[in-house]
């Protein structure tokens, strides 16, 4: 395997390997969406059908908030050490390492969201015939958020306090997943078909994976010269 799936290969083995060395950032998102999720069950009500009807909106919120707490280190340490400048002089396409790290991103956060959603999704009262669909929307959705969080995170990587621009940035260019995420699940309580709300879930992240790398990428290279 050689070209740029070779260098996305690679760059996924690092960064997946540095994640694993720093398990307080890997759990951090994921503790997080836990706590959030099930608060709400205490804090509201015993009765299932006001926790069923508000559980879209709360899974969805927590599970934005938690993929932006992960953010802000996608490109930060890097630029910090100088590895960020030394990739970018290795010959290797900036375009590719932006990919790997976003790719790396969600594999680390987004991924791990939706491996544990049954068990929010439980809490929270939703019906386990709409598990299959709502991890699909959230896998959509986080990998749609990592790419929008690289260019948020390209733009940011030489500030100081760059986390709330951070924020700023990437949550309204997010709200349309959050509208068509919790749409989709809601739909997918009630048992009626969260087709519609899947295929634009489906058409955004196609539109972000296409066009996010080369927008991260000219963010990058406007802060590296």
């Amino acid at each position: 395997m050689t070209g740029p799936l070779h260098g996305i290969s690679i760059l996924l083995r690092r960064e997946l390997l540095l994640s694993f060395r720093r398990p307080d950032q890997l759990l951090q998102p994921l503790v997080f969406f836990l706590i959030v999720t099930t608060l709400f069950p205490l804090g509201l009500s015993v009765q299932l059908s006001l926790l069923r009807e508000m559980a879209p909106g709360v899974l969805w919120v927590a599970a934005l908030l938690s993929s932006l707490l992960s953010l802000e280190s996608l490109f930060k340490s890097d630029a910090d050490d100088g590895t960020l400048e030394q990739m970018a002089l290795s010959g290797q396409s900036l375009t590719v390492i932006v990919a790997g790290k976003a790719v790396a991103h969600w594999l680390v956060s987004g991924a791990a969201l939706v491996v544990i959603s049954p068990v929010v999704g439980t809490a929270l009262a939703i019906p386990a015939s709409a598990f299959g669909t709502m991890m699909v929307s959230l896998a959509l959705g986080t990998l749609t958020l990592s790419w929008l969080g690289a260019i948020g995170a390209a733009l940011t990587v030489g500030l100081k306090r760059g986390n709330v621009l951070l924020s700023l940035i990437v949550l309204p260019l997010a709200m349309p997943l959050l509208i068509f995420g919790a749409g989709a699940t809601d739909r997918a309580i009630s048992g009626t078909s969260a087709a519609g709300a899947l295929y634009w879930l489906g058409a955004l992240c196609v539109l972000t994976c296409t066009l996010a790398p080369f927008a991260a990428t000219a963010a990058l290279r406007i802060t590296l010269e």
